[in-house]
């Protein structure tokens, strides 16, 4: 959140995502300077992905993105945008697929789709949403192939039932010191 604000907080942050965390390429979500910004990082030696259409870092509130002609304009503007500076790839987030099948057919690079149908290039989920592990908020274009959060569930009620009723941890579970090391001691 607000790595990315301007130009030398973009490339000192990039550098620190490569370097520390061992990323390959950063991912920018537009923001008005976006193609600038995205420019500044590439001229520094790493590869920036767009992402257009809801970008949850900013958004005020998580709605399909791109429903008039209107603001479907504004996103292919957007992606256009992005591709020119130089991006590999774009994301299109919550966009309707119709929209996201002309960005894609448009643009010379890949298109990652998350909520935005079936003719992206390439198609992506957070892991917690496809894993079922986040429940309380489920966004329409996910799709929980497991109900991992049931499972976690269960095992922390039978941790913290094991902890209160002594049952954990035990001896098998539990470090020993030596008799004579701990009459030392």
């Amino acid at each position: 959140y607000k790595s990315y604000s301007n130009k030398k907080d973009a490339v000192k942050n990039a550098r620190r995502f490569v370097k520390e965390a061992g990323c390959h390429a950063v991912k920018l979500e537009w923001f008005d300077r976006c193609p600038e910004v995205a420019c500044a990082i590439m001229k520094s030696g790493i590869p920036v992905m767009g992402h257009v259409g809801l970008t949850p870092q900013t958004a005020k509130a998580f709605k399909v993105q791109g429903k008039d002609a209107a603001s479907a304009r504004k996103i292919i503007f957007q992606a256009k945008q992005l591709e020119k500076a130089g991006c590999f790839s774009i994301v299109l987030e919550c966009v309707p697929g119709r929209v996201a099948q002309m960005i894609t057919r448009v643009l010379k690079i890949p298109t990652i789709g998350i909520g935005a149908g079936p003719a992206c290039d390439g198609q992506v989920l957070v892991t917690y949403d496809l894993l079922g592990i986040f429940t309380r908020y489920k966004p329409k274009f996910v799709k929980p192939y497991a109900r991992i959060d049931r499972v976690i569930l269960k095992a922390l009620r039978c941790y913290q039932r094991e902890v209160l009723t002594g049952r954990f941890p035990t001896k098998k579970y539990s470090f020993a010191i030596q008799k004579e090391e701990f009459k030392k001691l």
